[in-house]
């Protein structure tokens, strides 16, 4: 981690073609062209009370892209760490762990906002001072009440008007630990009237007699997140303080404090709209309830939109940054389709990932014709638009497994695959044809009896005759069996978020989001499948084994997406 110039995840500015500019961009490079900065300070400032999840992707792809973008650029990775009763050192791991795996670099440059703690108590104290600061004894509830409405001004405070010398020593009192939580807090005297409610007297500190994880009980007093944020961000350097669309009636705010305290740098605040995707939530909180609740298995639960969940599923970081950079930013709100994410994910696989056979549901097939013992090892290509990819060998025996959905007792005109007197193609190796259906007593098809043309090796006959069909397959005696959890969509609304009928996101819940398959049978090579090796299995979709579950010669298989949109075939049938 020793690189400070960021430069891990491509090219900076000026080696690459250059591309139009989001209006962020254009921002920075107007204020580079003018002079008024040097090079480009920019931070991706997650609190660590969760996991992050692909809304925070599109900040660190942002953060990070514009500093690898202009030379010289620097990123800093920085914890608001002032909330001790929510965070852990679990998330500070885990986020650093995302920010790394999503190939971004801070180099030397990772800081806590509780570094600055003494340094945020002088600036409070300096605001105290001249008169801007107080100590209110108010409740939070009844600082609510005294705030007004947005058609009405607020009421002052009764304890606004206490001298400075006063609230130097209620402020420094509270430091000391004599007022219990919820007793006092300090506020910053603005303007009671203003309309920009965040402007009526803002909370700046508020007792929490809570250990910290990094300080443990040095401090009994933690700043709020807007006295916090732009004052790091001076402290730091930033030069351009990027964040979501929701803090652009935070920046009057941020303005003040910068402007009635005494700082070297004045960075300036830009928003953007934050990502909102179809049928899933990306509110921390909900996501939270997720977890604590059992709906799903933890933050890296493949369902989940954490970016630990989405690495466990099969996503790349390349495929990430790929849709970070397709949606783009805008000062607009809007909800993105989960189908970009899935296309993005499928294009970055389709090229890299190889391919192999997996049946999912089997139904044995006896060829009659095929000698019992005899075993034939057929070519099989890794990756058919991948010469380089070479090939392996897989075994081919008298007893196969097909897909029990490849067969049809009386399939329909347009079904091209097994049915009862049809040849189909087995893939890589010839055409089999259907000659006997074995049920057992309850009618269910239990085996499929065919012969198979020995002509026709490699797939092709030398009769000229074609058939439409082409299915996979294993071999009985070769293949092994594993797991294979088949996930989709978390929610069945397309935007769980909106509270209507009296129902919440959690009415949504898709009871179909996981299933899970014990006896699924494999071609003998992805016995050796490592943790987090992804492939294409042949017609199926894109599948990653389990890095939590996967064991030695006993992995466990997620699908990551499927080859096509079955959920929106599925949504248009209505």
């Amino acid at each position: 981690m020793g690189n400070t110039n960021n430069n891990s995840a491509g090219a900076r500015h000026g080696e690459a073609k250059a591309e139009p500019l989001d209006f962020i961009r254009e921002i920075v490079a107007n204020d580079l062209a003018s002079g008024k900065h040097a090079s480009t300070v920019t931070r991706f400032p997650p609190e660590p009370n969760g996991y992050l999840h692909i809304g925070h992707a599109k900040s660190i792809c942002l953060n990070f892209g514009i500093s690898l973008e202009n030379e010289g650029g620097v990123c800093h990775l920085r914890f608001d760490d002032t909330n001790p009763a929510k965070e852990d050192v679990e998330y500070v791991d885990s986020i650093k762990e995302d920010v790394q795996w999503l190939s971004f670099d801070w180099g030397k440059n990772i800081f806590f906002a509780s570094d600055y703690f003494e340094k945020l108590y002088d600036f409070a104290v300096e605001l105290i001072r001249a008169g801007r600061a107080f100590v209110c004894e108010l409740t939070l509830d009844e600082i609510a009440e005294h705030r007004g409405t947005p058609t009405q001004p607020g009421t002052n405070s009764p304890y606004r008007d206490r001298s400075s010398e006063e609230n130097l020593e209620l402020f420094q009192r509270m430091r000391d630990g004599e007022f219990d939580d919820g007793t006092r807090v300090l506020r910053a005297k603005i303007d009671m009237a203003s309309p920009n409610l965040h402007m009526r007297d803002p909370v700046l500190y508020r007792i929490r007699k809570t250990p910290h994880h990094r300080t443990g009980n040095k401090w009994c007093i933690y700043p709020m997140y807007d006295f916090t944020h732009c004052l790091s961000d001076s402290i730091e350097g930033i030069t351009h303080s990027l964040c979501t669309l929701e803090f652009e009636v935070h920046r009057p705010l941020y303005d003040w404090v910068l402007d009635n305290v005494t700082i070297d740098c004045r960075p300036r605040q830009i928003e953007f709209a934050r990502l909102n995707l179809t049928y899933t939530v990306l509110s921390k909180r909900k996501l939270l309830t997720l977890v604590e609740e059992g709906h799903v298995v933890g933050w890296d639960d493949p369902r989940m939109p954490t970016v630990s969940g989405l690495r466990r599923r099969g996503y790349t970081p390349a495929s990430i940054r790929s849709f970070c950079k397709t949606i783009g930013m805008t000062k607009f709100n809007s909800l993105t389709d989960m189908a970009l994410l899935e296309h993005s994910i499928r294009q970055n696989l389709n090229d890299t990932t190889p391919r192999r056979m997996a049946v999912l549901r089997p139904l044995k097939v006896v060829i009659t014709n095929f000698d019992e013992d005899k075993v034939e090892e057929l070519d099989a290509a890794n990756h058919p638009k991948d010469p380089h990819a070479g090939t392996r060998t897989v075994p081919f025996t008298r007893e196969i497994y097909v897909e029990r959905d490849d067969f049809m007792e009386e399939p329909p005109a347009k079904f091209f695959r097994l049915g009862p007197g049809r040849e189909v193609r087995l893939r890589f190796a010839y055409f089999i044809t259907c000659n006997e259906v074995i049920k057992n007593a309850a009618g269910e098809v239990t085996e499929l009896r065919c012969t198979y043309d020995p002509e026709t090796h490699g797939g092709n006959a030398p009769d000229g005759r074609k058939v439409k069909g082409t299915i996979h397959w294993v071999s009985a005696s070769h293949a092994f069996e594993a797991q294979v959890r088949l996930y989709d969509r978390l929610f069945t609304a397309e935007d769980p978020n909106k509270e209507s009928d009296g129902k919440t996101y959690l009415d949504h819940l898709n009871a179909e989001s996981l299933e899970v398959i014990s006896d699924a049978k494999f071609e003998p090579g992805l016995a050796k499948a490592e943790p987090g090796e992804r492939f294409q299995f042949e017609r199926l979709g894109y599948f990653c084994a389990d890095a939590a579950d996967s064991q030695p010669g006993k992995p466990v298989f997620n699908r990551t997406v499927t080859l096509r949109d079955a959920w929106a075939k599925r949504q248009k049938k209505g």
